[in-house]
């Protein structure tokens, strides 16, 4: 989490750089060095990375009660709420920063994944080299080759026209920003489908004999290739009805998503706040073992679509109910369970008051991935008519509050005396349950 809200703080420092950064990198010649502006891959992450470092720097400093004004050091609901806006604002420069970089990162991606597209063809070949001395070169691995190229030249052409979305990454990207488990795996399986039938198309071109045609087309009957057609129409629908589920509980607030800065690889293994996700392992995990599985049938029987058994055919379809079951459970709207006086050491037993600070019980107050200063800093809370930001206290390494299950905020002097409603708004704008309490004078 330190990383994190470190990561949103430095943003907004790197956000002020980015404006100097031009005049400062055309001064050097060019985009070196320190160059913290904002149109070049090194100048947003250089940027990010200050940025991160100042608000870490900024907020281990007020933790430890240093950097206060005289003005408000005399108060303690003063100061904590200067210390909120100070690092609130440093935090939105973080985050600004964030999302600067990651655009740059998706600018640029592309040209990494046609790479590795173009290795993978390049990887082929070799391998096709080694395993043809002895045996000889064959028109299936002709066909396997040039199925490859034309495979590999579809997603460079797909990967320029959405080159400002990750390339070839675009179409696997969901709407929060993070790659998607299930079009990830839905996607692997199309692109060796469409592998598989342009190996046969190949071997059909440059079959000569009538006999070797008619049992090429025969390879592609549904009683060959059944197992990989059904796990195929599978983790196809999944992948359409995964984003149905999550859009509509987003929608209905029983699941809370925020947007990521940037896609990682983590997120096809991970929940949104990165904990490993053991629905979403498996699903990655077996799906890759049984498209292995797959890829050396069709080595082995390049005349057919791989037949896959249907014993590993069941196998990704009871991962594949998993990972739906798990998308169906998880989540949860955020909940008020009890609203209390908050009391320090010394205090006295009393009533809520206006002025008083009050501690908000429940759970589900902090969405997953939303751990950052930034969004912590959006969390507000309803009492009566009044709106209330949730204030920022800090703490060495990390924040004291809010936190997941306890926020702590002061009743401003605008709530009127007498039974007021308590509600908590989250930082995926996920309203809670009311709770009641009494405000005396």
């Amino acid at each position: 989490m330190a990383v994190q809200e470190a990561g949103q703080g430095a943003g907004r420092e790197a956000g002020r750089n980015a404006g100097r950064g031009p005049d400062r990198g055309a001064g050097r010649g060019g985009h070196e060095g320190g160059c913290t502006c904002g149109d070049c891959p090194h100048g947003a992450r250089e940027g990010h990375r200050r940025a991160v470092a100042a608000f870490l720097a900024k907020r281990d400093e007020l933790a430890s009660g240093q950097g206060l004004p005289a003005a408000v050091a005399h108060s303690a609901g003063a100061s904590r709420q200067w210390v909120s806006d100070e690092l609130t604002q440093s935090a939105d420069l973080v985050a600004e920063c964030g999302r600067a970089e990651g655009e740059v990162w998706l600018g640029l991606v592309w040209r990494r994944t046609v790479m590795a597209v173009w290795g993978l063809v390049l990887i082929l070949l070799l391998v096709q080299t080694l395993t043809a001395i002895g045996a000889g070169w064959t028109s299936a691995r002709t066909a396997g080759l040039l199925a490859a190229v034309v495979v590999a030249g579809l997603l460079t052409v797909a990967s320029w026209f959405h080159r400002a979305r990750g390339g070839v990454l675009a179409p696997v990207i969901g709407e929060d920003n993070r790659l998607s488990t299930s079009r990830v795996v839905a996607g692997g399986w199309v692109l060796f489908v469409v592998y598989a039938v342009l190996v046969l198309a190949g071997r059909l071109a440059g079959a000569s004999s009538h006999a070797e045609r008619d049992s090429l087309i025969a390879g592609l009957e549904l009683a060959r290739g059944a197992g990989i057609v059904t796990v195929l129409a599978v983790v196809c629908a999944i992948a359409v009805l995964v984003r149905r589920v999550v859009g509509l509980r987003v929608l209905g607030q029983r699941l809370q998503k925020v947007r990521a800065d940037r896609p990682r690889a983590a997120d096809l293994m991970t929940d949104d706040s990165g904990r490993g996700s053991f629905a979403d392992t498996q699903y990655v995990v077996l799906g890759a073992v049984a498209l292995v599985f797959a890829a050396v049938r069709l080595a082995r029987r390049p005349e057919q679509l791989p037949d896959l058994p249907w014993g590993l055919a069941v196998v990704v379809l009871v991962s594949a109910a998993t990972y739906v079951a798990a998308k169906y459970a998880e989540g949860g709207r955020p909940v008020i369970l009890s609203v209390v006086r908050a009391r320090e050491a010394g205090d006295l037993d009393a009533p809520i008051r206006t002025g008083d600070d009050i501690e908000i019980r429940g759970a589900g107050f902090v969405p997953p991935g939303a751990q950052s200063a930034d969004r912590l800093s959006r969390m507000v809370v309803r009492i009566g008519a009044v709106h209330v930001h949730v204030p920022l206290v800090p703490v060495p390494g990390g924040f004291s509050n809010p936190s997941d299950a306890v926020l702590t905020v002061p009743v401003p002097v605008d709530v009127e005396p007498g039974r007021v409603e308590v509600q908590v708004v989250t930082a995926a704008g996920v309203e809670t349950n009311r709770v009641e309490v009494d405000v005396t004078d």
